[in-house]
């Protein structure tokens, strides 16, 4: 199963009024719970052994979307922004977040660092599959809202940029 076609299984259970799915064939055991506060969260997927092959980043494009909310500026010694403007780039799958494409690397982006449309700002693995997750705007990072190495779900925000 894809990345794309278990998230479109997930969204299906949240929108219907089913509690738990396991689904099971000779490629795959996947079961998917929905708790309480209508959370949906993949709890076991387990894949058979396949050859290794060279992972390939999808073209895949986190949404920017304004941001409703107040933003904390980023450190006590930075001005203050306007966060009235802030825009919020989104997770478009549920992974683990990296800021850096392996451990001796740098960071993609740290906050105040200024990002063009098209740069990649994070990696988000699935299944195995590293996906570099590209901007859609240009502007300059103001915070970053997930520690790394953590798992982040469908649409949640990963970074607050101040448009250009």
């Amino acid at each position: 199963m894809k990345p794309k076609e278990i998230q479109e299984l997930i969204d299906f259970i949240a929108s219907s009024g089913l509690a738990e799915v396991n689904i099971e064939t000779e490629q795959f055991k996947i079961n998917v719970k929905k708790y309480p506060n209508n959370a949906v969260k993949a709890a076991d997927i387990v894949m058979p052994v396949l050859p290794q092959v060279a992972p390939q980043a999808l073209p895949v494009a986190p949404v920017a979307t304004p941001v409703a909310t107040t933003a904390e500026p980023a450190k006590a010694a930075a001005p203050a922004v306007d966060s009235s403007n802030l825009i919020t780039i989104k997770s478009p799958m549920i992974g683990t977040f990296y800021r850096s494409s392996n451990p001796e690397t740098p960071s993609f982006v740290n906050v105040g660092d200024v990002i063009e449309a098209g740069q990649p700002v994070c990696i988000i693995e699935a299944m195995k599959l590293f996906n570099e997750i590209e901007s859609e705007i240009s502007g300059k990072i103001v915070k970053i809202l997930v520690e790394n190495a953590t798992p982040v779900e469908y649409d949640q925000p990963l970074f607050l940029v101040e448009p250009k």
